[in-house]
């Protein structure tokens, strides 16, 4: 077991003894290294101006860097990673390539946010799937975890089309292989445990010791991006003593398909996932695009997602829709039990003291099933959903045999619409004079409340017409053109914005 979290700064290995189990990354950084180029903004992972890159090496040695909101992120998840600030970029008084062009396309005013978008840019600059040139709507979803008051964002995306015209070519990229070697040393395969048995940060590297630990300390708090339980230090104040992260327990993160549905394990982060999900249907991927921002989908999970039990949670609705299977441990046993029973009531999931998520397991749509799903929210990106719907019809020869239909935000804990189902059983979706007593049998199964998101007047109404633009795309399914799914191609957007004058 080692008592030291490890990572690399600056091309060499800095270790921290006296870590705090919620000492923020931000803290580390500007009050230890007084490195203060990274701000404080909002303090809750939506501003950017935090936005730090953590570097990981994978299986082929080359290393990945993604943003990441370092005012949410615990010192000890950055354990056996590469952290890169604003101060590292510029070399030998030359500022590096995503800084110059900054400076070249007038990308910055007042300057507070431009530190993060500045990495979010390095990022994006060292992503080996952006090609070569990436298109305004790469470039704006990379920079939409990053608020500017002052800019319009114009001249910043002029400064990302610039030095992102051509591959990467800086320090980093000239110090790969040595970074590599750093990272591939501080891989070790020993448990991290920093403080004593009253307050602690621990890293267990297996499964096996991870279900150890949490059974003799069943009132820790798990975490895996921290994307939530940041919040509870940031915002809620909320004294936590004991910290199990979850990221350094290998194989939790896998994802695999078996056949006819795919494996997620518990920490497989939003942006790992987005592929095997919207292999099962494109609104999947979709709907987790506008799940935080970039830098909330790099460390946050599908899994975590599930077993804080929140009723605005994006992710359970869909799953639930699906049908998929939730797997949990407990010391030496598992069990498997539907998502949907899961959710028991406000804040209370059928998870008993000790025992954790482990992963799920997500159903493919079968022959003659159509899935939709669609959230509502103030707006399109970065925010908590009003209502969210996800719905799953099999259709055979025009009529619906079998639907299941799941909402957030519309009761305390996400949930099926029971009511609705048997009522659509048996309805034809190119006529809309057979959805009518599913359409009444919403208020059976919900009593929305009302609260600063929506009133429950609009709840329900919006549940009723997220059903019917369900059905309506299902009786069309064959043609793409019947799906909305709130956004333009790439190609009609780059129309747009040359329309526009851009």
């Amino acid at each position: 077991m080692r008592d030291k979290v490890r990572m690399v700064r600056k091309g060499r290995i800095v270790e921290v003894a006296d870590a705090g189990p919620t000492e923020t990354l931000l803290d580390y950084l500007r009050l230890r290294e007084r490195a203060c180029g990274t701000k404080e903004g909002c303090n809750e992972g939506d501003c950017g101006a935090c936005t730090v890159a953590v570097g990981e090496v994978g299986p082929d040695g080359r290393i990945t860097y993604r943003p990441v909101n370092s005012c949410i992120q615990f010192v000890g998840q950055v354990d056996g990673k590469e952290v890169v600030t604003v101060e590292d970029l510029a070399e030998g008084g030359t500022l590096h390539p995503v800084q110059q062009a900054m400076v070249d396309h007038h990308g910055s005013q007042c300057g507070f946010c431009t530190p993060g978008i500045v990495m979010s840019l390095f990022a994006l600059y060292h992503d080996e799937a952006r090609g070569t040139a990436p298109t305004r709507t790469t470039i704006d979803e990379w920079l939409a975890g990053n608020l500017c008051r002052c800019t319009g964002y114009r001249p910043i995306v002029d400064a990302a089309r610039a030095v992102l015209a051509g591959p990467p070519d800086d320090q980093f990229t000239r110090a790969e292989a040595e970074t590599a070697g750093l990272l591939q040393y501080l891989n070790d395969r020993s448990d991290l445990f920093v403080g004593n048995q009253d307050a602690f940060f621990a890293a267990p590297r297996s499964i096996a010791s991870l279900a150890a630990l949490y059974e003799r300390h069943p009132d820790a708090t798990l975490v895996a991006g921290a994307t939530d339980v940041g919040l509870w230090i940031t915002k809620q104040f909320r004294p936590v003593a004991k910290l199990i992260h979850l990221g350094r327990v290998e194989d939790l993160d896998r994802i695999e398909d078996v056949g006819n549905a795919v494996i997620i394990g518990a920490t497989a982060t939003y942006e790992k996932a987005l592929d095997a999900l919207d292999a099962i249907d494109q609104d999947i991927a979709s709907l987790i695009k506008r799940i935080g921002s970039r830098q909330v989908r790099a460390s946050g999970t599908v899994g975590g997602n599930v077993a804080n039990g929140s009723p605005i949670g994006d992710t359970p609705p869909v799953l639930i829709a699906l049908g998929a299977t939730l797997e949990l441990v407990r010391g030496e046993t598992g069990r498997a039990i539907p998502i949907e029973d899961f959710f028991i009531d406000y804040g209370k999931q059928d998870r008993r003291p000790g025992e954790f998520v482990a992963g799920l397991l997500v159903p493919k749509l079968a022959l003659g099933q159509v899935f939709r799903a669609y959230k509502i929210s103030k707006r399109f990106d970065q925010d908590i959903s009003a209502v969210l719907g996800a719905f799953l019809f099999t259709i055979e020869n025009g009529v619906i045999r079998d639907a299941r239909v799941a909402f957030g935000g519309m009761a305390g804990v996400p949930k099926r619409a029971t009511t609705v189902e048997a009522k659509l059983i048996g309805a034809v979706p190119a006529q809309a004079s057979s959805w009518h007593d599913a359409f009444e049998a919403m208020a059976e199964d919900f009593t929305p409340l009302t609260d600063m998101r929506a009133s429950a007047h609009y709840r329900l109404e919006t549940a009723r017409a997220l059903l019917a633009k369900a059905l309506v795309e299902a009786a069309g399914a064959s043609s793409e053109r019947t799906r909305l799914i709130g956004r333009r191609t790439a190609a009609e957007t780059e129309v747009a914005h040359v329309g526009a004058g851009e």
